[in-house]
């Protein structure tokens, strides 16, 4: 269903009224798991750094655990989107598996030994919210980001990051998904998608620098590219610090399921 955007009590009552009726239709009450575009701050217990902002600074888990009368298990959306490739899907049977989210915003989570990597800060994987790697000299300082900085990898690799570019590029007005289909016979955006697989590939080598992932799965609306599959990582040999890169990257293999299948892995079976 849409997310009522702006509103906070409409949000949680549209994710109590989708828990009532799942439940309501197989008669039966289950564990309730939520991935959020954000998590909680160990500091505070309220929501951080999400791009549905008006999510920020509320005690989610607690709203919802009131208005549905039992305990809720909140993580980023990217740790469960990583989680649940991890367990069973594109990644199953790695030690280390890098999730990326390249979708409304750009996220990543990070799972070891079959377990969502979260740190003290809970911002482990947060790279859309690093600054793109090795930038063009018309790269920087980049589009300005909601988190306040400029030149994040989300304000080029997620899907309004992708369309913007193309009209700073060309002026023309079109979405991600429009791109997507006309690249093929449209020169100026074939070249705008050539920008977001080097981008892309220049993002990915500094995970591949610093975390050196057996697996990196893409997920979002974009992971549905599958060019990407085949150009970024004939790419990103440029910029890893390493003589080859032989990280797999893969598409989901649960797709746009794969976030909601992930917060239920929240919870052992």
């Amino acid at each position: 269903m849409p997310t009522p955007r702006d509103d906070y009590a409409a949000t949680v009552e549209a994710i109590a009224g989708l828990v009532e009726d799942l439940e309501s239709s197989l008669v039966a009450t289950g564990t309730v798991g939520v991935g959020i575009p954000g998590t909680l701050s160990p500091a505070t217990g309220l929501v951080k750094n999400a791009n549905s902002t008006w999510l920020i600074g509320r005690p989610l888990d607690r709203d919802l655990e009131a208005r549905l009368r039992r305990p809720v298990r909140i993580a980023n959306d990217a740790n469960c989107f990583a989680l649940s490739e991890a367990s069973d899907g594109a990644g199953r049977g790695a030690r280390v598996v890098f999730g990326v989210i390249l979708g409304t915003g750009t996220g990543g989570g990070i799972v070891v030994d079959g377990r969502a990597l979260v740190g003290p800060n809970a911002v482990a994987g947060e790279w859309g919210h690093n600054p793109l790697p090795w930038p063009r000299g018309d790269e920087w300082p980049g589009p300005p980001c909601y988190c306040g900085k400029t030149g994040c990898l989300e304000t080029f690799l997620s899907g309004p990051g992708l369309a913007r570019d193309h009209e700073r590029a060309t002026g023309a007005r079109l979405t991600a998904a429009e791109l997507c289909r006309r690249a093929a016979h449209d020169p100026a955006a074939e070249a705008t998608l050539a920008r977001y697989e080097d981008r892309l590939a220049r993002g990915l080598a500094a995970v591949v620098n610093v975390l050196d992932p057996d697996v990196i799965v893409l997920g979002g609306g974009l992971s549905n590219l599958d060019r990407l599959y085949a150009a970024v990582p004939r790419l990103w040999g440029a910029h890893a610090f390493s003589d080859r890169v032989d990280t797999p990257l893969r598409a989901p293999l649960h797709g746009d399921s794969s976030g909601v299948r992930g917060a239920a892995w929240l919870w052992p079976a």
